[in-house]
């Protein structure tokens, strides 16, 4: 039995990480292409990281939104976890949406793409505060485990405003 509850556990765990992980992937592939075209001629907020920093930011991120969630999913028979997990996979919809939009979109919608864009991360940064508060009373070391998640989106926001106003 005991092994039974472990294999679960070490599933939910490995699922937990794949979803996220998945969601970058997916983002990544939408927008290869265009990160050589529009953006490497875009003008960039100065404060822009190199390009390199983003895949292992975002790699350790999604890494860790998925062991988050799994702290809550091995919570699942309290009642408060499904509305947690149910803010949590809208986050993650949101943040599937940003990546190919601000950046597939652009070529065929311009500067409409990069506003749509902005308003999309806003509202990431807004469901990603709520899952953080349905995380705590569940696991404070999940909601914890988010934030700087969150903080990176706040970065991300400023970026996308920046050249959202400049291009």
């Amino acid at each position: 039995m005991a092994s039974q509850t472990r294999t679960i556990q070490v599933l939910g765990l490995a699922v937990m990480i794949a979803v996220p992980l998945l969601v970058g992937f997916l983002g990544s592939q939408a927008t290869s292409e265009h990160t050589d075209g529009w953006y490497s001629e875009a003008e960039v907020a100065p404060w822009n990281p190199p390009s390199w920093v983003f895949s292992p930011v975002w790699t350790t991120l999604y890494i860790m939104m998925g062991v988050a969630a799994w702290l809550v999913w091995r919570h699942r028979h309290a009642a408060a976890v499904r509305t947690a997990l149910g803010l949590y996979l809208a986050q993650l919809v949101l943040n599937g949406l940003w990546t190919p939009l601000f950046f597939a979109g652009y070529p065929a919608w311009g500067t409409a793409a990069l506003w749509g864009a902005m308003a999309v991360i806003l509202g990431l940064i807004l469901v990603l505060a709520l899952t953080i508060r349905a995380f705590w009373p569940i696991s404070r070391l999940a909601a914890v485990l988010l934030l700087p998640y969150l903080g990176w989106v706040a970065y991300a926001a400023s970026l996308n405003l920046y050249i959202a106003i400049a291009n």
